[in-house]
């Protein structure tokens, strides 16, 4: 099997390690909260993009009676330890689901947007509506990796707005990373109410005065490192032909940027839910 195809132990390791340090700190920022809606009795609940299957693995054990389904495309990462209710699949969210209409009480997306089709989602958005009961509701978690500045100090000349403005534009053709800003109004076109969306600061590093965001953002720090430099060392080497040379230097920078609290970093995280209307 080719190196592409697969992920070695080690790697596969290091990744899940990643995955589960983003879903501790999406668990700080939510304060604990899987799900954001009034979902108080569900019995089946799907998951769009488990990733480490951290997620999926809290909502079994918080609703021991529901049956959760949790799909993503990497059957490297699935966890190996899973409670009786809940089940992982191989799936891929650019294409069509497979599961009944009506089937579901609730649908979790969080993180899919880089790996989304341009042209899929609205057919995306109108799966979850299909998939869910009357009544049903859905939860997306997205991050626009358009790094920001609470005191507007970053310019295009940091390291850190050279990396967000490549990495938005590397995939224009095939991935549209802008989403996370339209998902709203995406989500009320496909027929959901009762839209809410919120964008919800995810600090870089502990630059904040307020100590529970302090807190999100040292627990972040090293995250936010690791992700910049895991999203786009492909795109921008073989996308766009930068060397590796050039590569590591811009992540350097971008990485001691990440560190100044002066800078005060943030990527935009944005939590939106819609509810399918009721029969």
């Amino acid at each position: 099997m080719a190196e592409s195809s697969r992920i070695i132990p080690s790697r596969k390791s290091y990744i899940q390690s990643q995955l589960m340090r983003q879903h501790l700190v999406f668990r700080k920022i939510f304060d604990g909260r899987l799900i954001f809606p009034p979902v108080e009795d569900p019995k089946k609940i799907l998951d769009c993009g488990y990733g480490s299957g951290a997620w999926a693995i809290e909502a079994a054990e918080k609703f021991p009676d529901a049956e959760i389904i949790a799909v993503d495309i990497s059957p490297h990462l699935k966890p190996e330890e899973t409670p009786n209710n809940l089940w992982c699949q191989v799936d891929d969210l650019n294409e069509p689901f497979n599961f009944k209409p009506e089937e579901f009480d609730f649908v979790h997306s969080r993180l899919v947007a880089p790996g989304i089709g341009k042209s899929r989602w609205t057919g995306y958005m109108k799966d979850c509506f299909k998939v869910l009961k009357a009544g049903g509701w859905l939860q997306m978690v997205e991050i626009y990796f358009n790094v920001q500045s609470d005191n507007g100090t970053l310019t295009e000349e940091h390291g850190l707005r050279r990396w967000s403005k490549t990495f938005l534009e590397v995939y224009e053709d095939k991935k549209d990373l802008r989403a996370p800003t339209r998902l709203q109004s995406m989500m009320e076109a496909a027929g959901f109410v009762e839209v809410q969306s919120r964008m919800m600061p995810l600090p870089l590093n502990g630059w904040s005065r307020d100590e529970r965001d302090r807190d999100i953002g040292n627990l972040n720090c090293s995250n936010a490192k690791d992700l910049i430099n895991a999203m786009a060392l492909w795109p921008f080497t073989e996308r766009l032909e930068m060397s590796l040379e050039q590569f590591y230097v811009l992540i350097a920078r971008a990485r001691s940027e990440i560190d100044d609290l002066n800078l005060r970093p943030y990527f935009p995280l944005y939590v939106v839910i819609g509810k399918k209307p009721s029969a």
